[in-house]
C-alpha cells in the first residue's frame, strides 16, 4: 500500500511539473513576441513594404537604379533627386572641401546639374567639414556599404529634391570653427552643432533607409520653412535627441510644413524626439518603437500630429506623447498598438475631424504588420 501511494505521489509531481513548465513556455513565448531582439539591418527586403515591393525585383534594380524615384510615399513622394541625370561613380573616399576632387563623393554633391550617385565599393568617409547638397542630387549607396564615420554631418539646406538611401551616419561632431567652404555655388553656414542629416529651408526631400547614431546633437533635423518631407525605413539609435521638426517658437513659417516618419525603426538608446515637431502637419505611421527613455512624440507651438499605425513597447517610460508647452494643438493616435503600458494622450480635435485632413499623407498599413516591416529598416544588404 505504501509503494502504491509514492507511485501517486510522484505521479502527480510529475503532472504538476509539467502544468508549470507549459505555463512558463507559453509566458515566456508571449513576452518575447512583444520584445523585438535588436534586428540585423537588410537581411533581406521584407515583402509588404509598398516603398521597397516598388523598385526591388531581385537583382533587376541594379539595371534601373532611378525606378527607385517614382517609388516615395508621404509628403516627400515628388522628390526627384537626380532622377533623369547621368549616373556619378564615387571612387574615392577622400576629402578635400577646399577643392573637391572628381571622384570624390563631395565633387559630386556639389555639381550643378542633376546627378544619381553611386559608390564603387564599400567606403568610410571622415569627413573634413560638413557635406552640403545641392539640388536634384540622389546619395544611392545601394550594393555598397557607406558609412560617415566620427566627423562633421551632412546638410541639405536651400534646395529642392534631394534623395539620400542607405548610408550609415555615426559619431558626428561639434568641431571647433566654422563651415569655409568658398565655392560659390552652396549657401555658407556658421557653426556645425552635430547632427547627423540636417535639413534647412528645403522642399522635396526624402530620407530612407540610412542609419543613425550616436551624434552630438540630433540625429536627423527638419527646420526653418522646410517643407514636402518623408523621412522612411530608417534605423535610429544611441542618441538622446533624434528627430526635430519646426526651427524654433518664433520661426512661424513653419506651419507651412508637411512631413511623413514612416516605417523606421526606434530602437535602442532613442531618448526622445521621434520626431519632436513644431508648427506643421505630421503624419506618424507605421513605426516601431522599442522603449524610449523620455517620450516618444513630442510637440509644441500648436502642431498637428496624426499618429496611425504605430507599434509602441513602454520601457520605464510609458507616455508616448510629451507637450513643451500650453499651446495644445491637435494629437490624435489612430489603430496604434500599445504593449507594456504604452499610452498616448490625444488632444485638441478628435481623431475624425477635418483639421487632421493636412497631416495624413498616405493609406497606412495595418499595426500589427509593422514588426516584420521595420526589421529591414536601415541599409539594406543587396550584393
Amino acid at each position: 500500500m505504501a509503494h502504491s501511494y509514492n507511485a501517486r505521489q510522484q505521479l502527480e509531481f510529475f503532472l504538476l511539473l509539467g502544468i508549470v513548465a507549459s505555463f512558463w513556455f507559453i509566458t515566456s513565448s508571449h513576452a518575447s513576441s512583444t520584445k523585438k531582439a535588436k534586428p540585423s539591418p537588410g537581411l533581406d527586403i521584407s515583402k509588404g513594404n509598398p516603398i521597397d515591393d516598388c523598385w526591388y525585383r531581385g537583382q533587376k534594380w541594379l539595371h534601373n537604379r532611378q525606378k527607385l524615384a517614382a517609388c516615395g510615399i508621404g509628403f516627400g513622394a515628388d522628390a526627384q533627386g537626380g532622377k533623369g541625370g547621368s549616373i556619378y561613380e564615387v571612387t574615392s573616399a577622400e576629402d578635400d572641401p577646399a577643392s573637391p576632387k572628381e571622384g570624390t563623393l563631395r565633387h559630386a554633391v556639389t555639381q550643378a546639374n542633376p546627378l544619381w550617385i553611386v559608390f564603387q565599393a564599400d567606403m568610410t568617409f571622415v569627413l573634413k567639414e560638413e557635406l552640403i547638397i545641392s539640388s536634384y542630387k540622389t546619395i544611392d549607396a545601394r550594393g555598397a556599404q557607406i558609412l560617415f564615420n566620427g566627423s562633421w554631418g551632412i546638410v541639405v539646406q536651400s534646395v529642392t529634391h534631394v534623395i539620400i538611401h542607405g548610408i550609415h551616419v555615426t559619431g558626428c561632431q561639434r568641431p571647433p570653427g566654422y563651415f569655409s567652404a568658398n565655392y560659390s555655388r552652396m549657401p555658407k553656414r556658421s557653426e556645425f552643432d552635430g547632427d547627423g542629416i540636417k535639413i534647412i529651408d528645403s522642399q522635396h526631400i526624402w530620407v530612407d533607409h540610412c542609419r543613425i547614431s550616436y551624434c552630438a546633437d540630433g540625429l536627423l533635423d527638419v527646420t526653418v520653412s522646410s517643407n514636402y518631407i518623408s523621412v522612411t525605413n530608417n534605423y535610429f539609435e544611441h542618441n538622446r535627441k533624434v528627430m526635430l521638426m519646426g526651427h524654433s517658437p518664433s520661426w512661424v513659417a513653419d506651419k507651412q510644413m508637411q512631413a511623413t516618419v514612416a516605417f523606421n525603426y526606434f530602437g535602442e538608446g532613442a531618448m526622445e524626439r521621434m520626431p519632436r515637431c513644431r508648427y506643421g502637419n505630421f503624419h506618424v505611421v507605421n513605426n516601431y518603437y522599442w522603449e524610449w527613455g523620455v517620450y516618444a512624440i513630442g510637440g509644441s507651438s500648436a502642431p498637428t500630429i496624426f499618429s496611425e499605425g504605430n507599434y509602441f513597447i513602454a520601457g520605464n517610460a510609458k507616455q508616448v506623447t510629451r507637450r513643451m508647452d500650453n499651446s495644445s494643438g491637435n494629437w490624435c493616435s489612430v489603430n496604434d498598438i500599445f504593449l507594456n503600458g504604452a499610452y498616448f494622450i490625444s488632444s485638441g480635435e478628435p481623431k475624425n475631424s477635418t483639421a487632421y485632413d493636412l497631416a495624413k499623407s498616405f493609406k497606412a498599413l495595418a499595426s500589427h504588420r509593422i514588426p516584420k516591416i521595420t526589421s529591414h529598416s536601415g541599409p539594406l544588404q543587396l550584393l
